[in-house]
């Protein structure tokens, strides 16, 4: 809550009222609560929810983040809270922003993060454009991260709750639409306080389990995704050793990921071998020991900086990042090389840093989100 007591909840000097949020709802019970909270507090609320792909097709499936499930759970929301409740047709954008990118980097032999291209494009682009299109004064998210007033205006911070925490995939909000966003839950000790208030508002959402693909990719099955938006993608190719021994067949780079172990196929070997590099153009997937895994210089680019004045004007520091979601933080020496470029040194060496994943940028003195970027190239 604001500590100023002339502003509201969101952070406006008029009453709740008097203040319209467009809220994003995926009908969840995160962006539900979020909605159900605001409209209780006498928000001018209005739900939109983006219709991203075909929900009739292949690729719908119970607990995608967009099917047609999940636009009637919103709408539900909205209609016992009493605001209302607008799908758009997203697809078309969806496909041409984040889908077509996500196969074709995966067959560069990248490892893509589909969700954080989904919300720097699609959702704080241009559904971002349509809050301000009906007036809102501001859009509001399920997402679990804290935006704070810093001495400069407002900053990104993870979420209370380390478990949930989803800054990683956060990390390209611009300054500017951090002005304009609010995220009600990041301040929020557990997700089972979400389900909590879900329950309060007698919500149908409470007790509906979180999605855990990405929202196109059923059952994680990527190969399968990328086949139907590349036809022919899978072809075979060889399996080598980093010394040069051909090892094996394999049924296509699309099926394998950097740090891979299980599932190559070449069993009978003394020393356990993990997928170090994908040669797309040769149709080759090199193995090679554990320790050719680890790396301690990582290239970023399409640098997003939160952090206070110029980025290349920034010295180098030390900051904590993160090159996957699911890891924790690590220290790290940042250098900036132009505007929009860095290297990261890690103090640590990490194993499977892959190109396509994002390296977010964080003070190790406090929950702050620096900002981040691409990896782009291997080791």
């Amino acid at each position: 809550m604001p500590l100023d007591p002339a502003l509201n909840s969101l952070g406006f000097a008029k009453s709740p009222a008097e203040t319209r949020v467009v809220v994003a709802m995926s009908g969840g019970v995160d962006s539900s609560v979020v909605a159900a909270e605001l409209a209780s507090e006498g928000y001018d609320v209005v739900g939109v929810t983006l219709q991203l792909y075909d929900h009739g097709a292949a690729l719908a499936k119970k607990g995608a983040c967009c099917a047609g499930r999940d636009i009637h759970d919103a709408r539900r929301v909205a209609e016992a809270m009493g605001f209302p409740h607008y799908v758009l047709d997203y697809e078309n954008v969806f496909r041409d922003a984040v889908m077509d990118e996500f196969a074709d980097s995966y067959l560069a032999g990248a490892t893509p993060v589909p969700c954080i291209r989904c919300n720097e494009r699609v959702k704080f682009k241009d559904l971002l454009e349509t809050a301000k299109d009906l007036e809102a004064d501001c859009m509001a998210t399920g997402h679990y991260i804290q935006r704070k007033m810093g001495d400069l205006g407002p900053e990104l911070h993870s979420a209370a709750d380390t478990n949930r925490d989803q800054s990683y995939f956060l990390f390209s909000t611009t300054p500017e639409q951090l002005d304009y966003l609010r995220f009600p839950l990041g301040h929020l000790e557990s997700k089972a306080a979400t389900r909590e208030l879900a329950a309060k508002h007698g919500l149908t959402v409470a007790d509906k389990p979180d999605s855990q693909d990405i929202c196109f990719v059923p059952n994680g099955n990527y190969a399968s995704v990328i086949e139907k938006l590349r036809p022919g993608a899978a072809e075979p190719g060889e399996i080598v050793h980093a010394d040069g021994r051909v090892l094996g067949e394999h049924r296509g780079v699309i099926h394998y990921t950097i740090g891979q172990r299980r599932g190559l196929g070449i069993g009978g070997l003394d020393e356990p071998l993990y997928v170090v590099k994908l040669d797309v153009d040769a149709h080759r997937v090199v193995v090679g020991p554990k320790e050719m895994l680890a790396t301690r210089t990582v290239p970023v680019r399409e640098v997003n900086w939160l952090g206070d004045g110029p980025f290349d004007a920034t010295a180098e520091r030390r900051i904590a990042v993160k090159v996957r979601s699911t890891r924790p933080p690590t220290e790290a020496v940042l250098r900036p090389l132009s505007a929009t470029e860095a290297e990261v040194e890690l103090l640590s060496p990490e194993e499977g840093v892959s190109p396509g994943q994002a390296c977010v940028f964080y003070d190790p003195e406090s929950t702050r989100v620096l900002g981040g970027g691409w990896i782009w190239r291997g080791h």
